[in-house]
C-alpha cells in the first residue's frame, strides 16, 4: 500500500480537528448535516452528469490505485530487454520465442511476439503507439473524475454560502435562523475547500504522476523492441535505455558499465 496517500488524508484531518481544538473550539460547530448534503451531495450530482456510467461505476477503483504502491522496476526492464537483444544477435531473433514466458507484462510479450514473427518496424510501431494511446485515455479519464470533483466541491461550497445567506436575510427576525443560515453559509464553503485540496486535487496528482510512470516504462520497452528488431548491438540498446531515466537513476548503470 501507497502509505502516502491514505496517512496524508489521514494527518490533514488530524491537523485540522487539532486546529480547531487547539484554541478551545467546539468540534460540533463544524458539524452540519445540510452542508454536507450540499456539498459533497452537490458535488457526486454533478460528476455523475459529466461522465458516463461505466467512468463512474470506477470512481473506486481509480481510488483505489491512489492507494496502491506503484512498482516499477526500469532496471530489470533495461537487464531484461539487454539480454534478448545479446541472445537475439547471438541465435537469431526466433530464440527468443522460448523466453516469452517469463515475461509478466503483457505489453512487452506483445510487442516481442510480433518483432518475432517478423512484423515490419513501422507497423510495430503503430500497433504498440495505438496500445499506449488508449492506455492514456483510460488513465485520462480517472484523473478527470477527480479534477471534476475537486473542481465542483468549493463550487457546491460556495452554493451552500449563498443558501445560508438567503436564509439568513429572509429571517433577521428569528435570531435562531440567523445562526443556522450563517452556519451552512460558512460551512458549506470549509467542507468544498477540504474535499477540493485534501482528497481529490492531490489524488488527481498522484494518478498523473503514476501514469508518467507507467508511460516513460511503455516508451522504454517500445524502444528497446525496436532496437532489438533491427538487430543493434546490446551496448547501443543499454545506451537508449538508459537515456529515457532521469538523472539520478542513470548513475547505477553508469556504476555497473
Amino acid at each position: 500500500m501507497e502509505i502516502t496517500t491514505l496517512g496524508g488524508i489521514i494527518m490533514g484531518f488530524v491537523l485540522i480537528v487539532m486546529g480547531i481544538v487547539a484554541p478551545g473550539g467546539d468540534l460540533l460547530l463544524y458539524w452540519d448535516v445540510a452542508s454536507v448534503f450540499i456539498t459533497l451531495g452537490g458535488a457526486l450530482s454533478g460528476t455523475i452528469v459529466a461522465f458516463p456510467l461505466d467512468t463512474l461505476k470506477n470512481i473506486g477503483k481509480y481510488f483505489s490505485i491512489s492507494l496502491k504502491k506503484m512498482e516499477i522496476n526500469y532496471e530489470d526492464t533495461i537487464h531484461t530487454l539487454s539480454s534478448f537483444a545479446e541472445m537475439s544477435r547471438k541465435e537469431g531473433i526466433l530464440s527468443l520465442e522460448d523466453k516469452l514466458v517469463e515475461i509478466n507484462d503483457p505489453f512487452l510479450k506483445k510487442g516481442l511476439q510480433m518483432a518475432i514473427d517478423g512484423t515490419e518496424e513501422d507497423t510495430l510501431r503503430a500497433t504498440l503507439d495505438k496500445d499506449m494511446e488508449k492506455l492514456e485515455e483510460r488513465h485520462a479519464l480517472g484523473k478527470d473524475v477527480f479534477d471534476v470533483l475537486g473542481y465542483l466541491a468549493p463550487s457546491f461550497g460556495m452554493i451552500g454560502t449563498l443558501i445560508g445567506l438567503i436564509m439568513m436575510l429572509a429571517n433577521l427576525e428569528d435570531k435562531s435562523a440567523i445562526g443556522s443560515g450563517m452556519a451552512t453559509a460558512l460551512i458549506t464553503t470549509l467542507y468544498g475547500a477540504i474535499v477540493a485540496n485534501l482528497i481529490c486535487i492531490p489524488i488527481n496528482k498522484k494518478l498523473e504522476i503514476y501514469h508518467k510512470r507507467e508511460m516513460l516504462l511503455r516508451e522504454m520497452m517500445v524502444e528497446g523492441i525496436l532496437t532489438i528488431l533491427r538487430g543493434e548491438n546490446t551496448r547501443t540498446l543499454k545506451d537508449k535505455l538508459i537515456s529515457f531515466l532521469p538523472t539520478e537513476m542513470r548513475s547505477k548503470f553508469i556504476a555497473e558499465d
